[in-house]
């Protein structure tokens, strides 16, 4: 895996988007202060394909990824891996509740020579390419395929972790032995040992299972399945015995059926003709229909009578004239009688209104005048007021000047100051203006109650006036209306003569509904007789009809009694020739019935001989039910053969099943036992660590141009000096240096052991150092930083550092200057 191109946003330190480009960059070093976010991009490295990162202690430290008090953040990492260009991306969302949750996540695989500038764009993740994963559970498996690792594999060969591998150099042997069985995943086998026990233990409880189901197929035998083929040819043949036999058995049934039918047929006849009887009253029927028929038209003519007589009786009273209009005219020669009468009264009420009106008014006047009068009194009190208080004041004003005193009102000098008055006029002014008050409220209340009345006795006589206007109006339409009046007696005498004619009316209406309701009985009496004589010759023609296949005589439909004795007589005849034929088919449906019982009797012998009940004989036995029998008989038995088929077949199965759980039982326990012996483990060590030395002794002398080799003796570390004449040293001898080149090719020697064992094609294209350098002395950097150009020239994968030391730094071809600020943090590449 080799990283192209980093996008963070609102992650952990890194709040403001901020994007890392590390194309070209094949010897990098991420440089800042302690705390800037250098370790930080190689964990959004880790978060955009595994989702976690190492120092959050699990999946559940999603919460860190958020930037303090952002809702989102966004992880977006271009890679390279076995020549494939991939994108990964993860969307991390703090929801309302402030729970912390995977948003998003996806893997797209880039199309060949796409310009990841585009990316600065804004494009949608549809437009990266090829989507091999577009939820969190999918991502896992995608970027094992893409990348070959496992997560915890991946921080162990690509993002090695501070100081673990030093620690590693330096360990016990049994500290050393623990730390490779966590890296190397050697626990997997006694995964794998209790997983045999497992299976063993399985495979010996489904064979308890299988022994009890072979117990219940003990009978299931070859012997079984040979009696029960037996069996089925046996009712095979049966039911071909059966169907060769029913053909004569249908012929029998068919010709007692026959017989039968023409026995019955004779039965039906003779009940046919012995039913022919004359209703009684058939004889009464058609003079009880002609006397109906005369009263109905007798009925008819009544009521054309009265309706003459009603017809008459109403132009008469047409031509008498409209009562409505001689009783309205009636009614407005009273109405004048009574208007006039009035006239007189409403006249009087108007006088005596404009008399009270006047009196009214004339008292208003009065009272308006005293009050004028009373106003003026009190204004005239007012002024005296006024004048006794400037009098008053001048007189104050004396009792200080003297002659030849300058004057404060008139601004001049006095030459005599006038003598004092002997008493003050105000207060008899005030007492003199509050008696006009108080007597020009009294005249203001008197003028308002009398101008009151007045207007509300103004206002009586003007609804008097309109009353008068109205009677008067009224009593000029109604004389109007009557001048061409004959006079109330007359209209009175018209008005009788009327009412005598409605009365006749009313009589005539009376009898013409009586006559109607007559004619309406006598014409159902007369439809009631007709329908009785219909029903008559309705009952002759159905039972004629019944016959009619007889050939009876023809009927006289001008006299049903007549033609009831005819068709009795006829019948009587037809009866006593057919009762003879019917004894002659009655011998006939017993010789057949015979036949038939002796063919069924045969059939029923088949059963009995192939050891089968026949079925029972009911009613409504037929052929029908013989065949089904048979054919039931036989597909029992097929069933019968078919299920120990299948029992023998199943009894095979399971002892194979049998066997095959005994062997991989066998297996499992053996693999448990192997397994559990403590040599395996310790051997599977030793050969581990045996290729992880020689590993490292190959990239260590490559790292030290040939000086060092790398061994092993009963657990311990030694290096093996060629510039010393081959001195072997303990390597808690070596110096700084010398420490991290021996340590870096263990580092790498265990990153391709661990890609060797990962179950993908692991691309190891990059490997950063997270390592602290810090307290590392001049000589050893120096060592440091040629042994990391050294690793760099060998041209196989990227390599990268995370470092504040700028002597190292500085030696580096690329840098990514790591800065923060009180907001986020920044990245700034520097070099080539």
């Amino acid at each position: 895996m080799r990283p192209i191109r980093l996008d963070m946003s609102g992650f952990t330190v890194f709040r403001d988007d901020t994007t890392v480009d590390f194309t070209d960059a094949d010897y990098f070093a991420l440089v800042g202060p302690t705390g800037s976010g250098k370790s930080t991009v190689l964990d959004a490295i880790t978060f955009a394909l595994y989702g976690t990162v190492p120092r959050w202690g699990g999946a559940r430290g999603i919460a860190n990824a958020l930037a303090p008090s952002a809702a989102e953040a966004r992880v977006r990492l271009v890679f390279e891996s076995a020549g494939d260009r991939y994108v990964a991306t993860r969307v991390v969302r703090r929801d309302g509740r402030g729970n912390v949750k995977t948003a998003g996540a996806g893997l797209q695989l880039m199309p060949p020579g796409f310009d990841v500038t585009k990316l600065d764009t804004g494009m949608d993740l549809d437009d990266l390419g090829e989507v091999l994963a577009g939820t969190p559970a999918e991502m896992d498996d995608a970027i094992l395929g893409a990348v070959g690792l496992p997560y915890e594999q991946f921080t162990s060969c690509v993002v090695l972790p501070q100081g673990q591998f030093a620690d590693f150099l330096h360990a016990k042997p049994a500290t050393r032995q623990q730390i490779l069985v966590n890296l190397l995943g050697l626990h997997v086998y006694e995964e794998v040992q209790q997983r045999a026990v497992v299976r063993e233990r399985t495979a010996t409880d489904k064979l308890s299972v299988i022994d009890q189901q072979l117990a219940g197929l003990a009978d299931a035998t070859e012997e079984a399945v040979e009696a029960a083929a037996g069996h089925l040819t046996r009712m095979r043949e049966l039911t071909a015995a059966v169907e060769e036999s029913v053909p004569g058995l249908r012929a029998a049934r068919t010709a007692e059926a026959d017989a039968a039918g023409r026995r019955d047929a004779l039965d039906q006849e003779l009940r046919a003709l012995s039913g022919i009887r004359m209703p009684d009253g058939s004889a009464e029927i058609a003079g009880a229909t002609a006397a109906a028929r005369a009263s109905a038209t007798e009925a008819t003519d009544e009521v054309r009578a009265a309706e003459e007589r009603e017809d008459k009786v109403r132009g008469e009273l047409a031509a008498a004239g409209d009562a409505g209009s001689l009783r309205l005219t009636l009614d407005r020669h009273a109405e004048l009688d009574r208007l006039t009468e009035q006239e007189e009264w409403f006249a009087g009420e108007v006088q005596v209104a404009e008399v009270e009106f006047k009196d009214a008014q004339a008292a208003a006047e009065l009272t308006h005048s005293a009050h004028l009068g009373a106003t003026q009194l009190l204004e005239q009190a007012r002024l005296d007021y006024t004048e006794a208080q400037r009098i008053d004041r001048a007189a104050a004003l004396r009792a200080h000047l003297a002659a030849g005193d300058h004057c404060p009102v008139c601004e001049q000098t006095v030459t005599t100051v006038p003598p004092l008055p002997a008493g003050s006029a105000v207060r008899e002014a005030e007492a003199t203006g509050k008696a006009a008050r108080a007597a020009a409220e009294v005249a203001e209340s008197a003028w308002k109650q009398r101008d009151a009345v007045a207007r509300k006795l103004e206002g009586n006589l003007e609804r008097k006036r309109a009353q008068h206007e109205h009677h008067v109006a009224r009593l000029g339409e109604v004389r109007a209306v009557v001048a061409g009046s004959p006079g109330v007696d007359a209209l009175k005498r018209q008005l009788a003569e009327i009412d005598a004619l409605q009365r006749k009316l009313d009589q005539s209406g009376a009898a013409v509904r009586t006559a109607r309701e007559a004619q309406r009985r006598a014409q159902a009496s007369a439809h009631q007789a007709e329908e009785r004589e219909r029903a008559a010759w309705r009952t002759f023609d159905g039972v004629r009809d019944r016959v009619a296949r007889f050939a009876p005589p023809p009927a006289d439909r001008d006299d049903l009694a007549a033609a009831w004795a005819t068709l009795v007589d006829w019948a009587g005849g037809e009866h006593r020739g057919r009762a003879a034929a019917r004894d002659e088919a009655q011998a006939a449906v017993s010789a057949a019935h015979e036949a038939a019982v002796h063919a069924y009797a045969t059939v029923e012998a088949l059963f009995t001989a192939a050891g089968v009940t026949p079925p029972a004989r009911r009613a409504d036995s037929g052929e029908s039910d013989l065949i089904r029998a048979a054919a039931v008989a036989a597909t029992t038995a097929e069933a019968e053969w078919r299920k120990a088929v299948e029992l023998l077949e199943r009894a095979q199965e399971l002892s194979e099943q049998r066997i095959t759980l005994q062997r991989e039982g066998r297996v499992a326990k053996a693999l448990a036992g192997h397994l559990r012996a403590n040599n395996f483990e310790r051997w599977l060590l030793e050969e581990a660590l045996d290729l992880l030395v020689d590993g490292a002794s190959r990239i260590l002398r490559e790292l030290t141009g040939g000086q060092y080799d790398l061994i092993h003796d009963k657990g311990e570390f030694y290096v093996i000096d060629h510039h010393d004449a081959g001195l072997r040293r303990g390597v808690r001898t070596l110096s700084g240096g010398e420490t991290f080149q021996a340590s870096l090719a263990l580092a790498l020697a265990l990153s391709e052991q661990l890609a060797g064992m990962s179950t993908t094609a692991a691309s190891l294209e990059s490997i950063v150092l997270d390592e602290g350098f810090g307290t590392l002395d001049a000589a050893t950097l120096d060592v440091v930083a040629a042994t990391l150009e050294n690793l760099a020239a060998r041209g196989d994968r990227m390599v990268g550092v995370v470092t504040h030391v700028n002597a190292l730094a500085e030696r580096v071809p690329v840098r990514f200057e790591v800065s923060k600020d009180a907001r986020s943090a920044h990245v700034e590449r520097v070099g080539l």
